[in-house]
């Protein structure tokens, strides 16, 4: 098999869930009430482990050994890197759920392309794989069903969407979602995500280091931050705003140097402009040479801002997919790259 370094590419799962009863499933912690041996238990399957976490009143954030994982009364977020096996996490879950009276309604799997696609285990050796294991896992109430490449102008970058949906639970349609994946990290930004050789800090106090000195700490000042660094290199966080997350992953060596960073928002906040002042700062942490970002929503007001956000930091959009999902809304695939290449 050829070399390989780390995988930094996400796999990320979105399941929602719907009670019987939709008061108690709003007013009550629905999900939240899973205890962490079930989470331990799901997470064991996947293939990683729980290293640091916080919670609000609506939500609770786990930072994990490959990623990270948000638990909602009714909607689960499970995103890992590296050869985690992601897929294996969604029959423990409707398990765990229907013991709770919840049901899944819907499921979103997307992900970009593998920088090491040969090292991934069944069921994410391909996209094609992955599908039939999703086909063959979900309900077969979730009808509405569609999975998709979303191309671009490079062959190396493609955006992969998986959506099921049973057609009485839409998603609500003025939220977004942002995935955005950077790649050729600027080598000097990405040194400060190495820990010094023969530190002896832990990884939560060298990860509130690196949270200050990179200025991950400045994209949305409001936000609690739950953060861990990795040894020898390597960084996590996971930002805590009211019911909105954010979240950042960073694979810093050279040869296959990785971020990600992943909001939420509403289109009817203050929010879009928020939105474009936090991308930019989150891109202008990494300064990375090419970059995707994958925009979930019902509405089209929101893809439209990313070039606005990352042409003045000398980006240029080199192609835009779109696509729709039936009862998931639509996807806006666009890719960059920095004009100095």
């Amino acid at each position: 098999m050829a070399m390989s370094g780390f995988e930094g590419f996400e796999k990320r799962l979105e399941l929602r869930f719907c009670g019987d009863d939709p008061v108690t499933a709003d007013n009550n912690l629905g999900l939240r009430l899973l205890g962490f041996e079930s989470l331990e238990q799901v997470l064991d399957a996947v293939q990683c482990t729980v290293v640091s976490a916080v919670a609000n009143q609506y939500f609770d954030a786990y930072v994990l050994s490959e990623s990270s994982l948000f638990v909602y009364p009714t909607k689960i977020i499970i995103k890992t890197c590296g050869t985690t096996q992601l897929l294996k996490s969604i029959r423990p879950l409707i398990h765990h759920a229907c013991n709770l009276g919840l049901t899944l309604c819907s499921c979103r799997y997307t992900r970009g392309s593998f920088i090491f696609p040969k090292a991934q285990p069944f069921p994410h050796t391909s996209f094609k794989e992955e599908v039939i294991y999703l086909e063959e896992t979900l309900p077969t109430d979730l009808c509405y069903r569609k999975a998709s490449v979303m191309p671009s102008k490079t062959t190396t970058h493609s955006w992969h969407v998986f959506t099921a949906s049973d057609q009485s639970h839409l998603i609500p349609n003025d939220m977004y979602t942002l995935e955005v994946c950077m790649t050729e990290l600027d080598r000097v930004l990405a040194r400060k995500f190495f820990q010094p050789p023969g530190g002896t800090k832990s990884g939560d106090i060298a990860g509130k280091e690196m949270t200050k000195i990179t200025g991950i700490g400045d994209i949305n000042p409001r936000a609690m931050i739950c953060d861990f660094a990795f040894d020898p290199c390597g960084y996590s966080m996971n930002g805590v705003h009211n019911d909105r997350y954010s979240t950042i992953h960073v694979t810093p060596e050279d040869g296959f140097s990785y971020a990600s960073f992943e909001c939420v928002g509403s289109i009817f906040d203050d929010d879009i402009e928020h939105l474009v002042g936090s991308l930019r700062k989150a891109v202008q942490v990494f300064r990375p040479a090419t970059l995707s970002v994958s925009t979930t929503c019902a509405s089209h007001e929101v893809w439209p801002r990313v070039a606005h956000a990352l042409e003045p930091l000398g980006l240029k959009c080199r192609s835009c997919a779109a696509d729709e999902f039936p009862a998931a809304g639509s996807v806006v695939f666009q890719t960059f790259t920095a004009r100095r290449k």
